[in-house]
């Protein structure tokens, strides 16, 4: 019996369906998790009837690893999508018996007049635990010990199989790509676990008539910021080879996959003060000859650029900054053969010229390329003070340079901002951002480190990403802004704390790649914003005055305040059902 299992395993996976493959062998490695600091209660699992359960869920739970969940077994999955959507829940398996060999295979989704979806548009992916901790005070430094840890589940890893050890809980994500060009109606399949046996649950997805256009062109303004050293580092290849931006791509085409809409491309070394694990060097090679004149290399800036264009990230080149977190410049001086480093402050002679020079011929290179129009000085969370003395900088050198700023709301300094990202706890005045809408300036909202919630940790809830979707669009905002895309710890694919920050805080995918139960919640809330977006605009264009009122009722509730006593879930739940009407 034991190798009739074992056969039936592997024909199993011989079958997988061969895009479903191809995802699970760009990593082989099936790495280990970190021991439990929580106990098994091995009478409560002693206490089940089934030595193995298998059931739907929501996906925005996250389920501990040693406790027995508390729900109704759901052997059936009703969905509701778009075409073009990508929609996703959670599975259980939870065993009070080891099980060698976890594996998952899923059928087409059939319609009644033949109509399918096919197996290649259903992902299936095991979800591994990692350390997280508590956000007490939010930013700053901190040690692992003073705080409460324990593992979460946040990973949807990307191997075919998977042990589980008895008393334990193994969450499984379920995802599906909806065709754009699907017939409407609804599709039924199967999702089959074999486990110490097999068993089959039922999906039947409802597949509306209306069609959300592809990520590229959403109009949701994504900025999640990259950072390439860090896969380099995880993935041990040489900085800024072949093989380093090969195993680039896929990280980058999952975030163009996600709407996002810039480019994170740093001009200076260290433009956050080492802050991060890993460094972040300038794109930018600044040499001071032994004239005293100066020459920049922009190569290395243009080949990678050009790179994460080709994977689909193209609207805007954000350039990290002239005013870095601490005011050091690094630069070349051939003089002395070695690198030197200009301590100034913003608005003294000595930073001015330093920048007045670059600028110039950083601007001429740009229209070169035909990348100025698209290209902005960067600022993050500076003083009022030096945000006016770079304005005032880059408007002497040339009036068609672009400024972005994230960080608190300035009314003194807003129509300067051609892109202008506040902190979630702020608001643009009314006037203010109906100018802005007008004149195409993007107006987003960022949370960071300060945030209990909304926000993106691995120890927060899921449905929060989901609610930053929601929120965007109750406030006016068109998008959202979050710091790290994958700025990853030491080992992140086992502990996602930091030694500053709450845990999550630096990164929202992981190392393979691989996606997270927060990155992918976050791509439902920004299709949501899509989705609230059109239908605005179609009840305004049809005139359809008390179903816009019906529609922008459900998003006053809409209120960070909010979510101290009522669940992100809740609320998400209660605004979809209207928006579903329609």
């Amino acid at each position: 019996m034991k190798n009739l299992l074992s056969l039936i395993c592997i024909m199993l996976l011989l079958k997988a369906p061969a895009q479903q493959k191809s995802m699970f062998t760009q990593s082989k490695h099936l790495y280990a998790e970190l021991p439990n600091p929580v106990a098994i209660n091995k009478e409560e699992w002693a206490a089940l009837e089934k030595d193995v359960t298998v059931s739907f869920t929501n996906s925005n739970t996250r389920y501990a690893k040693e406790k027995v969940p508390q729900l109704s077994r759901q052997t059936n999955w009703n969905a509701i999508a778009w075409k073009g959507e990508k929609i996703h829940t959670q599975l259980l398996v939870f065993t009070k018996k080891n099980i060698p060999r976890l594996t998952c295979r899923v059928s087409d989704l059939v319609a009644d007049k033949g109509s399918r979806i096919k197996a290649q548009q259903v992902k299936v992916g095991f979800m591994r635990y990692v350390m997280t901790d508590e956000f007490r005070d939010g930013c700053g430094y901190r040690k692992p010990a003073d705080f409460d840890s324990s593992l979460v589940a946040d990973v949807i890893d990307i191997v075919p199989a998977i042990g589980v050890a008895e008393n334990t809980v193994q969450p499984i994500w379920l995802s599906i790509q909806v065709p754009s060009d699907i017939i409407a109606g609804k599709y039924s399949g199967y999702i089959t676990i074999l486990a110490d046996k097999q068993y089959t649950l039922a999906v039947n997805l409802t597949v509306s008539s209306r069609v959300l256009p592809p990520p590229g062109k959403w109009k949701f303004d994504l900025d999640f910021w990259q950072h390439p050293v860090a896969i380099a580092r995880m993935h041990k290849v040489k900085l800024w080879s072949k093989e380093h931006y090969d195993i680039m791509r896929p990280y980058y085409t999952m975030l163009a996959n996600a709407g996002q809409k810039k480019i994170t491309a740093s001009i200076i070394n260290e433009p956050w003060n080492h802050q991060t694990y890993d460094d972040f060097p300038s794109l930018v090679k600044w040499i001071k000859k032994n004239d005293g004149s100066w020459r920049y290399d922009y190569s290395l800036f243009d080949t990678y650029v050009s790179f994460v264009m080709s994977c689909g990230i193209r609207k805007q080149i954000n350039c990290y900054t002239m005013i870095p977190w601490k005011l050091s410049f690094q630069y070349y001086d051939e003089t002395f053969a070695k690198d030197t480093v200009l301590i100034a402050k913003p608005g003294s002679p000595e930073y001015n010229s330093f920048w007045g020079t670059m600028l110039k011929d950083f601007a001429k290179h740009l229209k070169i390329k035909g990348w100025f129009v698209k290209t902005a000085i960067s600022m993050d969370e500076r003083p009022m003070k030096d945000m006016q003395a770079v304005i005032a900088l880059l408007k002497s050198i040339d009036t068609g340079w672009k400024i972005t700023m994230a960080g608190d709301y300035h009314p003194e300094i807003e129509k300067d901002i051609y892109d202008y990202c506040i902190a979630s706890a702020r608001q643009f005045e009314a006037p203010a951002l109906a100018e802005r809408k007008a004149l195409g300036k993007p107006s987003t909202f960022y949370t960071c480190c300060a945030e209990p919630y909304p926000n993106g940790f691995t120890f927060s809830f899921p449905a929060e990403h989901v609610w930053i979707g929601w929120y965007a669009a109750a406030k006016g905002f068109d998008g959202y802004l979050r710091w790290a895309y994958n700025s990853w710890v030491k080992d992140p694919l086992q502990d996602s704390r930091f030694t500053a920050w709450p845990a999550g805080d630096t990164y929202q995918v992981y190392p393979g790649p691989r996606s997270s139960v927060r990155f992918e919640k976050l791509i439902e809330g920004i299709q949501d914003f899509e989705k609230i977006r059109m239908i605005r605009d179609e009840f305004v264009r049809a005139g359809k005055a008390e179903n816009l009122k019906q529609l922008e009722a459900a998003l006053v509730s809409f209120e960070i305040p909010t979510l101290k006593n009522t669940p992100a879930a809740e609320m998400v739940d209660a605004a979809r059902a209207i928006l579903n009407q329609y």
